[in-house]
């Protein structure tokens, strides 16, 4: 007899009931918490509780007119819609949104004609890992960073490793109410001097993560955000006031592969690493190598040289082993002579600080002096055993590295 069907929210509950652990502990993403039965719909709660989002216009307001192109409406004329709509405007998806519905990404929804967040305050995962692991490798080495995230992303990356929550809803979890300031002392409490945004796509939640970060900040913790940069620009200007460091994960660099593998655009992605790099805030970039999906000399030859180019020579690039999860289970690892081939390519096109990724033990995770090639930050996997740096500069010919080291 073949099994009955069962849907990804039922199998999503399945999977992870009976294994929570405490939402502050855990290993992983072993915190997460299965939404326990309950009388009534879930989703009723969520939504009685959400507060207003930001980034975002209706047809009831007198932004209406924004959304429109060029040369669409006559002189003076007001748009006319057949029903009330409000458009997102916090990632270039930008979701048209009737009463009731949710943008892609199922953190945001339309009620009351206003857009609300139904993951403020409700992370499902929160753990501790060493800031190696976002990867961070620029950024106060060998820090602890207490990382989090609720449920939800824009894109549907066929790869995506954390697909349990980033493809989730908001109800398919039980999340525990923790106010901006519970994060930032928790931190504190953990000697975590920074707070990572991070395992699923963290801009769904931006009001809450900006509000930690403004919490974190008097505190003296240091906020991180791991993105895949399909944010417009008005909230990654935001995000970039009150971030320290931001990793965009730079999927490929072909439209099709975005379109056909990711379910989005490249553009709007490299939009937002020149704006980042054009900033105060530190960036990094990781890129997934997936065999014969995104590996080609040609792809990565375009891609290092662009990346050194309009962002500069001296920005981390993390090229990193794809393993099968997800939709891409029939692929096989990432060979390492295919990781090895993309960091000599990358350095070949001017990349000062390129490096192996998701390969422990590797030559290639160690950070090379560019003037005298001495090894300035060896790690072993995602943690640091030896720095030779002396404010900021090689401890043997005096270079400056770039970086936040302090």
């Amino acid at each position: 007899m073949s099994p009955s069907p069962i849907s990804r929210r039922d199998f999503l509950r399945t999977t992870c009931a009976g294994g929570a652990a405490l939402l502050a502990g855990g290993h992983g993403l072993g915190a997460l918490l299965p939404a326990p039965a309950r009388a009534g719909d879930p989703l009723a709660e969520l939504v009685r509780r959400a507060p207003r989002a930001r980034y975002w216009v209706s047809t009831a307001s007198a932004d209406c007119a924004a959304c429109h192109a060029p040369g669409t409406l006559a002189p003076g004329a007001a748009p006319r819609h057949r029903r009330p709509l409000v458009r997102c405007r916090l990632c270039a998806r930008e979701c048209m949104l009737a009463e009731g519905e949710r943008g892609a990404c199922e953190a945001r929804v339309v009620a009351g004609g206003e857009l609300r967040s139904l993951v403020y305050g409700r992370p499902i995962t929160m753990h501790v890992d060493p800031i190696e692991k976002k990867p961070f490798f620029h950024f106060l080495p060998g820090a602890a960073a207490y990382s989090l995230a609720t449920s939800g992303c824009p894109l549907r990356c066929k790869f995506c490793q954390n697909w349990e929550i980033s493809q989730a809803r908001p109800e398919d979890y039980a999340a525990a109410v923790l106010p901006p300031a519970a994060v930032a002392r928790t931190a504190v409490e953990r000697d975590a001097p920074v707070i990572a945004f991070t395992y699923n796509e963290p801009t769904v939640f931006l009001e809450y993560m900006t509000d930690i970060a403004r919490a974190a900040k008097p505190l003296g913790r240091r906020s991180v955000l791991v993105s895949c940069g399909f944010m417009n620009e008005a909230p990654l200007r935001e995000l970039c006031d009150v971030l320290d460091a931001i990793k965009i994960d730079l999927k490929g660099f072909r439209e099709d592969f975005y379109r056909d593998v990711c379910g989005a655009e490249l553009k709007p992605v490299l939009r937002s690493l020149r704006q980042v790099a054009a900033s105060r805030v530190h960036l990094e970039i990781v890129n997934l190598v997936v065999p014969t999906l995104n590996d080609s000399a040609r792809d990565l030859t375009e891609m290092s040289k662009w990346i050194a180019g309009e962002l500069g020579p001296d920005v981390p690039v993390h090229f990193t082993r794809f393993h099968p999860d997800y939709q891409l289970r029939h692929l096989p690892a990432t060979p390492v002579a295919t990781l090895e081939r993309a960091r000599e390519i990358g350095m070949a096109q001017g990349l000062r600080f390129a490096y192996v990724g998701n390969l422990p033990g590797h030559p290639g995770n160690h950070t090379l002096c560019p003037g005298c090639g001495a090894k300035v930050i060896e790690r072993d996997g995602m943690f640091v055993t030896a720095v030779r740096l002396r404010d900021g500069r090689c401890a043997g010919c005096g270079r400056a590295i770039p970086g936040v080291w302090s």
